[in-house]
């Protein structure tokens, strides 16, 4: 028997230690919901004994079924044909085992059949089963789209959809993308018309690189401002697959092949307006961003673990040399390395959704509380929360996807010849892990999202406070270490801020961002360590392999100039 959930200790410990208090009883409306809803938590032990009961049924699913569907999907795929996409058998029944047990309304409140769970352990689910199959998060992960018309949409939108996404008889595509705009969305041009006579809105127009394009629902960014060409004239819209609506094509990928990626084509498509006009990409799209860059973190991190233990396991089973390879140096310092790297990950993807969640909550707040009767008090938590958001998921995405890749390129390494065989499951993750610091926003980009909090300091609240724990013995000589790389960090800052030149500071914001990821996470590791005295060993392990990076990032801030940008040009054309 495999349980995803039971047999992942790390995992365990994010649920057991995580302060749920204020973000539960955000969600829960200080747990009124109790007094209408049967399955509403009466307190925070009801909510979290709950969440832990239907995290290990997912963790069943997950081990004893979807994992053993995962190599037969990555290999047979969907089926295309006359513009009509159909999911593999098993995908299918993946499919009907999560709706069987009721996890396709995670998030969504109780009122219209959903579990009202919070993001962080809609999270936990997410990375399990992307442990059992990578391509199936990019189907299970889009509740997101349910959640922005439950935040967004009318009355009558949220009556008329949300019902149907919590029982999982409508799935969703966020439809985004465009063959020319790539990343750029602002320059989306799919065209929204609305009929002066009936007030109907029209699309027209194409997108591309569609996750579950073939969906029943769509949320698509289109432009609804006559003479637009930037963020400010598109509008979010809601549409449902008909006739008008075309699969042109499905990708063929490198990876995550249980998914349906696809090229949609919009003939004069009848949509709603979702939210307010002009507010597409500067509300919505960026709303959804913070809850797709943690989705795509517990994806990475999902495969991150299935690689991890997959070459743990072939290591302890291969021998060479009259004993098994995981007994040699090389190999089980490779190990450690993948494993301290998961663990990394996992700490600060879970710190992050405790942010959106109270992000989130207070969000919910602001919007439902008219200004005159707003506390102060919720208003600051409010902007707090935001900032700290802004900050953690870029960041978060950018850690957990680059180590889910080095991860998996690791678990090739060990299995050695084999591992470049498509007879193990060692390269279906290197495969699988590939996409996941491209899409949602590259690793460039989100650097790019991170470096202004950074240079704010933002973060520096939430570190003076894991600062002030008492370490001692072993955690306070590690925490020794730690400090003299975050007055760098400091002073590195302060460097780039006194240059006032926007293409140094974004010429240096990896560099910045690296550091302050590895002195956050480090403190994060620090603090963990004292609540289960195994991690101590992880966190010095950890700490001391980021110094040497961390002061290579320093130095190459602080001894730089601006001549530095030209020269970089020039090995370019060199």
């Amino acid at each position: 028997m495999s349980n995803f959930f039971t047999d992942n200790k790390d995992l365990q410990f994010a649920l057991d230690n995580l302060d749920f208090e204020a973000l539960v009883a955000l969600k829960e409306d200080d747990y009124k919901f109790s007094e209408e809803f049967i399955n509403a938590p009466v307190d925070l032990d009801d909510a979290v004994d709950n969440y832990r009961r239907i995290l290990t049924e997912i963790g069943d699913v997950t081990g004893e079924r979807i994992e053993p569907r995962s190599r037969t999907v990555d290999e047979e795929g969907p089926h295309f044909e006359d513009g009509v996409v159909t999911y593999h058998p098993l995908t299918q029944a993946n499919l009907k085992d999560l709706r069987d047990a009721g996890v396709m309304g995670v998030m969504l409140p109780h009122s219209v059949g959903g579990l009202n769970f919070p993001n962080t352990i809609y999270t936990m689910m997410t990375e399990m089963v992307s442990r059992a199959d990578g391509s199936l998060q990019n189907l299970f992960g889009l509740q997101d789209i349910s959640e922005t018309i439950a935040e967004f949409g009318t009355d009558e939108q949220k009556a008329a959809y949300l019902p149907k996404f919590a029982t999982g008889e409508y799935d969703g595509s966020m439809d985004l993308t465009e063959p020319d705009s790539g990343s750029d969305l602002q320059s989306v041009r799919l065209k929204a018309t609305q009929d002066p006579k009936t007030g109907q809105w029209y699309l027209d127009g194409n997108k591309r690189f569609i996750t579950n394009g073939c969906a029943k629902v769509h949320l698509v960014l289109a432009r609804s401002e006559e003479g637009t060409s930037d963020g400010r004239g598109l509008s979010m819209f809601i549409c449902e697959s008909c006739p008008e609506l075309v699969v042109r094509r499905i990708e063929h990928k490198l990876g995550i092949h249980g998914v349906a990626t696809a090229e949609l084509q919009y003939n004069h498509v009848p949509a709603q307006l979702c939210g307010l006009r002009r507010r597409g990409l500067t509300k919505y799209v960026m709303s959804l961003m913070n809850g797709a860059r943690v989705a795509i973190s517990a994806q990475a991190l999902g495969i991150a673990e299935a690689a991890y233990r997959e070459a743990r396991k072939y290591a302890s089973e291969r021998e060479q040399f009259k004993k098994t390879i995981d007994k040699f140096p090389p190999i089980y310092d490779m190990l450690t390395r993948m494993k301290l790297k998961t663990v990394a990950a996992r700490t600060l993807l879970y710190e992050t959704t405790k942010i959106v969640d109270l992000r989130q909550g207070y969000n919910h707040i602001m919007a439902h509380t008219p200004a005159a009767d707003l506390d102060p008090e919720i208003r600051e938590k409010q902007k707090r929360y935001s900032k700290l958001a802004a900050v953690m998921t870029p960041m978060s995405k950018a850690y957990c996807t680059e180590i889910a890749n080095e991860v998996a390129y690791d678990g090739i390494q060990i299995h050695g010849g084999t591992g470049f065989m498509h007879d193990f499951n060692a390269e279906r993750f290197y495969r699988d892990a590939r996409i996941t610091n491209i899409y949602e926003g590259t690793t460039q980009l989100q650097i790019v999202a991170a470096i202004g909090g950074v240079m704010q300091r933002t973060l520096d609240p939430v570190i003076d406070d894991l600062a002030t724990l008492s370490f001692e013995g072993l955690l306070a000589r590690t925490e020794k270490t730690l400090k003299p790389m975050r007055k760098k960090l400091q002073d590195a800052v302060k460097f780039v801020n006194e240059k006032k030149d926007t293409e140094y500071q974004a010429l240096m914001a990896r560099h910045l961002v690296t550091m302050e990821t590895y002195i956050l996470v480090g403190y994060l590791m620090l603090r963990d360590a004292l609540k289960d005295t195994e991690r101590e060993a992880m966190a010095e392990k950890f700490i001391l392999n980021a110094i040497p990076e961390m002061d290579a990032a320093y130095h190459l801030v602080m001894s730089e100039d601006t001549t530095t940008i030209d020269k970089h040009s020039d090995i370019i054309e060199y």
